[in-house]
């Protein structure tokens, strides 16, 4: 077996792993032990995992285990895989109705995040595949998916973002998002394409991902794709989340 070019990060993953098989907290000595790896480096990285969160030390019992920000991404995992399941059907019929591109993302603090997405045929390329991260405010999924967000939360993102300043000048466009149900962008990720997107509500009424469609600017019935949208939100919130809270 080739060694790993970065062993910092494997061995960080290996602790993670470790970590996750066990029933309980446990030592640094047995991380050690079980991994094979130096006492010194075993606790610089046990440090450095809990700086970020993804471990927790338990003092009084001189233990370790995950960590609030390692729930969070199995929590995330969890969410969205299911999400892009039940997800790829309706957004083939709208990228049918588009001519164009269909989406599914979800937020990650000051950028959006691309879960899946459809193209019907003859549809050009774009830079929306799995995996790629845009600034939220660039896009229509992301600034429908603010727009959802409460109020604080919605403030931290920009002060995160280092984009305090243009909170102030988003601030009634994102109400304006909410008011009407959907955020649009026309040519501001593609030349010639126009997006617009709704938000797949939880049953807390918070923003769990975002449907979006791209298409040729003015080719499309607007409305009738923002319909498709809706329906298409609406029935993703019903299968996955059930009913909101009031």
């Amino acid at each position: 077996m080739s060694k790993p070019q970065v062993p910092a990060a494997h061995n960080v993953l290996r602790i993670l792993s470790l970590l996750s098989t066990t029933d309980a907290p446990i030592s640094a000595t047995r991380i050690q032990r079980e991994l094979g790896l130096p006492r010194s480096t075993t606790y610089h990285m046990l440090r450095e995992l809990e700086d970020s969160g993804f471990v927790v030390h338990l003092e009084e019992a001189g233990t370790y285990g995950l960590g609030l920000a390692a729930y969070r991404m199995a929590q995330a995992y969890t969410t969205q895989q299911p999400l892009v399941r039940l997800a790829t059907k309706p957004l083939a019929r709208i990228a049918g109705l588009a001519g164009g591109s269909a989406h599914l993302t979800r937020l990650a603090g000051s950028e959006i995040v691309y879960l899946h997405e459809v193209r019907a045929p003859g549809a050009v390329s774009l830079v929306t595949e799995v995996g790629v991260r845009l600034p939220a405010l660039s896009t229509a999924s992301g600034r429908i998916m603010l727009a959802h967000l409460p109020e604080a939360e919605r403030r931290a993102v920009f002060t995160s973002s280092g984009e305090r300043g243009r909170y102030s000048e988003v601030r009634e466009q994102l109400s304006a998002y909410r008011r009407q149900g959907w955020a649009g962008e026309c040519e501001e990720v593609s030349r010639g394409q126009e997006s617009v997107a709704v938000a797949v509500l939880d049953h807390l009424s918070r923003p769990a991902a975002a449907l979006a469609a791209t298409f040729a600017v003015g080719r499309v019935d607007k409305q009738l794709l923002l319909d498709a949208l809706a329906d298409a939100s609406e029935h993703l919130r019903e299968q996955f989340f059930g009913n909101a809270v009031e």
